[in-house]
């Protein structure tokens, strides 16, 4: 057994034991192939929990300081961040972004299932923001499905400010599968945004959330 399976299966079992999650859809995911799970972005757990409440891999990105921060605490993140999937991203440079998206239809394009929050960021406000086209150049340039996720609650599990896990209960909706025609890396803009719009658009179903036609910023103070 992989110290991913592992880490995932433990994960999985204290998320059903202390949170008691509300669970739909999982049919959706298909069962072989690469595949997209795109998600709204409530909390920093979120990733953790997709990993580990997906019946398959799934890959997301993580900030590169996790996996570069010196010193024994530094190591354990690594470790961790390497045990659950993630991938290492400079966030805000935007050559290392492009690499990034790079990297990810590799590993959709090998089988494997691949997680972007179409936001960016995560919301503050609890608010659905414009999907940034990231989402809709990896549909088109793959077109494996692209599988909408709604998580609703869990930003209780770590309010703001807060420096532990509360555990309580949230809700995750896998939704229908969408197909995108496969144009490939070069492809006509407005058919990106078009497929992000379509995509967020089934995310807003999921959650419930709030819509707001403008695109999540990082806070000045965020790190």
């Amino acid at each position: 057994m992989s110290l991913y399976t592992m880490t995932r299966s433990s994960i999985r079992g204290m998320l059903h034991t202390l949170c008691r999650p509300e669970i739909t859809g999982l049919h959706n995911v298909p069962k072989e192939g690469g595949f997209i799970v795109a998600s709204n972005h409530l909390s920093f757990l979120d990733s953790i929990i997709v990993q580990a409440l997906t019946p398959r891999d799934v890959a997301f990105f993580a900030k590169a300081e996790y996996f570069t921060t010196p010193g024994l605490k530094g190591k354990a993140m690594k470790t961790f961040f390497e045990s659950v999937g993630s991938i290492p991203v400079q966030r805000g440079e935007q050559a290392a972004s492009v690499a990034a998206l790079d990297s990810l239809v590799e590993i959709v394009e090998s089988g494997s299932g691949i997680g972007i929050y179409p936001e960016g960021t995560r919301s503050r406000d609890g608010k659905l923001y414009r999907g940034r086209t990231g989402v809709g150049w990896l549909a088109l340039t793959t077109g494996v499905p692209v599988i909408p996720v709604g998580l609703i609650g869990t930003e209780k599990l770590q309010p703001a400010g807060a420096k532990g896990i509360r555990p309580t209960k949230f809700s995750i909706h896998y939704g229908e599968p969408l197909y995108f025609e496969q144009l490939g890396r070069k492809h006509p803009l407005p058919e990106r945004r078009r497929a992000t719009d379509r995509i967020v658009d089934a995310i807003a179903e999921l959650s419930g959330q709030e819509r707001v036609d403008s695109y999540n910023q990082l806070p000045p103070d965020a790190k």
